[in-house]
């Protein structure tokens, strides 16, 4: 669908809007006051209304004035959001006495009701109105009734299930603005809890998103089939142009009035309309509220972040904290660093006495340096980090510091001195020669091409697999230990660069995304987080849909999706855990593979490594297995809430070439060719072989599972020579194929040589059928959507008809 969206929205009348309510001192809009704004975004049609102040005397024919035979009364106050919920919202006929009598009923009861409700249930209370009580509650509520506004009652099209529109915009500390739109009504939190994901209401963010591609989302939901009459006994209320001319108009204003937008003359905070309903195919919003701020002027300053490259690929290096008589973590990163290849010339001890150690040379301090060290790793306690980085800034002799110590921020009394550390990070970089700092509470980076290892872990408790050879990817993780488990349970992950940012005082997330997103030798991005820094989930965002347009994979673990969860990321790395389901929005409509669990995690990160290079047109998969329940557990775990794979349909070609190579091991009476193929326990290496070949040439499968099961007596599992191995041929397929097949080796640890050698021969293995199905699910899912990004953004007309999977067909 191609829809121009033309619409008329007057900023300047906004702004007005925002600035006459701030200069009486408010931070938010009235009900009245959020029709305006609506007036002015020019998509949408606001109901007429008039404001009733306590002390004014209306004449009959201003009550008159509205529309109708029946109003709609709204109490207005600040605080009061829930308005039924408390007698706040009151249809009746219109008639003058009905009204006034109405209108000063309600300016008690409300108030009444409201104090009782808070009383019932003092934890939701207003923080305006916590610690009172009684009739001191009544008369404060009360003095915030501005009075009751008459509205225009708008009879809607249906009242069926769904009819309702929820449409609202979000400033997040983390991402910045979002748009959510969904079913609305006074449903709406029960349903969002209740209905599959994405199909109750659906979040974007404006700076990635235009009006098309977020209704494109929206169709998903519940809310569009009903709009849309597509449910029995239905029929459409509203046009598909309109929805998108409103989103439209949404993410404009929304993207004026951001906290990211440079020249913002006020944020919006919060603005939601619930409900829009809908009469005679127009958007009429009955219920609107809008909170505001100004904005708030940048107090840090930009860091060099193009001296990332120089730390990850230092010519010297420099260390303080080494003892010369203990493994202490200076002592064991010295010796890593060694141990890497990294020469001992070009590396130098900070250390008031020693000469050398470990045969490196030591220095008093940094003043005695001839020449700055390209990075300098610092493993002393955090109490002394004040007065060491006061030195660096004097010195002038770092370009880039890494920070090993913990300890900064992540406790009440911790936090006064990250404060000063930070200002004293940001004073430099605002003078324009100060270093860039990773960490601190970080465990160290491993960079392969730059030849050294900083992380504090002894070589004999996680080997690191050294040596130079070609490595595609980098692993970005909040948490060092969740970076060194990986690494010591799949080894075979191998990045070129592993680095531990810890508590983001200064180089953030972002920062290293906007790094590697055209870094021309990594094709994938692993990233475990545990929260952003303010708004750089916005820089993180920007750099993950521009690497994925240059054709990088991007993988990403999001720690705090729960409550509990959020406690303990900010107590772990002292950075506060945004709205999961928002981060999970904006990265995967970013273009990057959001993982649910640890697991997960791995194996996309294991898939997109050994898979980068492979074409995956389509989602018809191929399954193969010498045992039953491992065909069916393929079969059963194609579809999920997050992707979709199909069993593809073999091309006669196939089916013959697979027949014939079943009657050559006196099988065809016992194998019905079909997918899933069930190939029986006594299907030889020889039959494999012709069966995955078959398959790799197959034009009608796009991805192919193979699942050997290893006990099978007549599969070659525990022959380790490689000539006389299925691993070989099966590897050999696989690497050459152009499209992706996966392996699944369900055994025992006797047949772990077994998958080691499919997983040498570049096959990603899987020790369970259907945890490799789902995984595969969600990266062709992934990378099809990828795919859909760069035609989006390319406009390749003849390349979105070729292929439509690949380029914008309804999912």
């Amino acid at each position: 669908m191609s829809i121009s969206v033309a619409t008329h929205i007057n900023f300047t009348a906004m702004t007005q809007i925002f600035a006459e309510a701030q200069n009486t001192g408010r931070d938010l809009l009235y009900e009245h006051e959020v029709y305006s704004l609506l007036q002015n975004l020019g998509s949408e049609t606001p109901p007429r209304s008039l404001l009733l102040q306590a002390g004014t005397r209306p004449t009959d024919g201003e009550l008159h004035a509205l529309p109708g035979d029946r109003v709609v009364l709204k109490i207005v106050s600040p605080y009061i959001v829930h308005k039924s919920d408390v007698g706040g919202v009151r249809i009746i006929p219109k008639h003058p006495d009905k009204i006034r009598s109405t209108w000063r009923r309600m300016m008690y009861e409300v108030a009444e009701n409201y104090a009782d409700r808070i009383e019932r249930r003092p934890a939701h209370a207003p923080a305006h109105y916590q610690g009172l009580t009684g009739d001191a509650l009544i008369s404060a509520i009360s003095q915030d009734i501005q009075g009751v506004l008459l509205v225009q009652f708008i009879p809607p099209d249906t009242t069926s299930f769904g009819n309702e529109l929820l449409v609202g915009l979000r400033a997040t500390r983390e991402f910045g603005m979002i748009l959510t739109a969904g079913v609305g009504g006074t449903d709406t939190e029960l349903l969002a809890d209740n209905f599959r994901k994405n199909r109750s209401i659906v979040s974007a963010s404006t700076e990635l998103n235009d009006g098309e591609s977020f209704f494109e989302l929206f169709r998903r939901t519940v809310a569009y089939k009903v709009l849309a009459g597509k449910t029995r006994g239905q029929k459409r209320v509203v046009a598909d142009e309109q929805l998108i001319e409103c989103f439209s108009a949404f993410i404009q204003v929304g993207n004026h009035f951001s906290p990211t937008a440079a020249q913002a003359p006020f944020v919006i905070e919060e603005l939601e309309i619930n409900p829009f309903a809908f009469s005679d195919f127009m958007m009429v919003p009955l219920d609107g509220m809008c909170r505001f701020s100004l904005p708030q002027k940048a107090l840090v300053a930009p860091r060099p972040v193009e001296r990332i490259h120089t730390l990850l690929h230092p010519g010297r290096i420099g260390l303080i904290g080494v003892s010369t008589s203990r493994q202490n973590f200076g002592r064991v990163i010295l010796q890593n660093v060694l141990a890497h290849g990294f020469p001992a010339g070009k590396i130098t001890v900070i250390h008031p006495t020693a000469p050398k150690i470990d045969g490196v040379a030591c220095a008093k301090g940094l003043s005695a340096l001839d020449e700055p060290l390209d990075l300098f790793v610092v493993a002393v306690a955090a109490e002394h980090l004040p007065e060491l980085i006061e030195e660096i800034m004097r010195s002038k002799k770092a370009r880039s510091v890494l920070l090993i110590p913990g300890g900064l921020g992540e406790t009440q009394d911790s936090k006064a001195m990250a404060e000063k550390i930070m200002a004293l990070i940001n004073e430099g970089h605002r003078q324009g020669d100060g270093p860039v700092f990773l960490g601190g509470n970080s465990m160290g980076v491993i960079s392969h091409p730059g030849n050294y290892d900083t992380w504090f872990i002894p070589e004999k408790k996680l080997p690191k697999g050294r040596g130079q050879h070609h490595r595609n990817s980098a692993f970005i993780s909040q948490s060092g230990a969740f970076m060194a488990t990986r690494m010591s349970r799949t080894p075979e992950l191998d990045p070129a660069y592993l680095i531990s940012i810890g508590n983001q005082n200064d180089l953030t997330l972002g920062d290293f995304m906007a790094y590697f997103k055209t870094h021309s030798d990594t094709d994938v991005v692993g990233v475990y987080c545990e929260g952003f820094n303010n708004l750089d989930g916005v820089h993180f965002t920007r750099a993950v849909r521009q690497a994925v347009l240059a054709g990088k994979e991007v993988i990403f673990y999001k720690a705090g999706r729960t409550p509990e969860g959020k406690t303990a990321t900010s107590s772990h790395t002292a950075s506060l855990a945004g709205d999961y389901t928002v981060c999970e929005s904006c990265l995967t409509q970013a273009g990057a593979m959001v993982a649910r669990s640890f697991n997960q995690f791995t194996e996309l990160y294991m898939l997109a490594k050994g898979l980068h290079g492979k074409a995956i047109p389509g989602n018809r998969m191929a399954a193969v297995s010498t045992a039953g329940y491992e065909a069916v557990g393929m079969a059963d775990n194609i579809t999920a809430d997050d992707f979709e794979l199909r069993m593809a349909t073999f091309r006669p070609a196939t089916r013959q070439r697979i027949a014939k190579a079943l009657e050559a091991c006196g099988l065809e009476r016992l194998v019905e060719v079909k997918n899933p193929l069930d190939m029986n326990p006594a299907a030889t290496d020889g039959l494999f072989t012709e069966v995955v070949e078959a398959l790799a040439a197959d034009p009608g499968v796009d991805l192919a599972v193979i699942g050997m099961i290893p006990l099978t007596p007549s599969l070659s599992s525990l022959d380790m020579d490689a000539s006389q191995n299925i691993a070989e041929r099966i590897g050999a397929i696989a690497r050459h194929s152009p499209k992706p097949i996966v392996a699944v080796v369900d055994g025992g640890e006797m047949y772990n040589p077994f998958a080691a050698m499919l997983r040498e021969r570049g096959m990603p293995v899987f020790r369970d059928a259907d945890r490799a199905v789902r995984a595969l699910g969600l990266y062709v899912q992934a990378r099809l959507g990828a795919e859909n990004l760069r035609c989006r953004r390319g406009g390749n007309v003849e390349e979105k008809k070729a292929n439509p999977l690949r380029c914008g067909a309804d999912s």
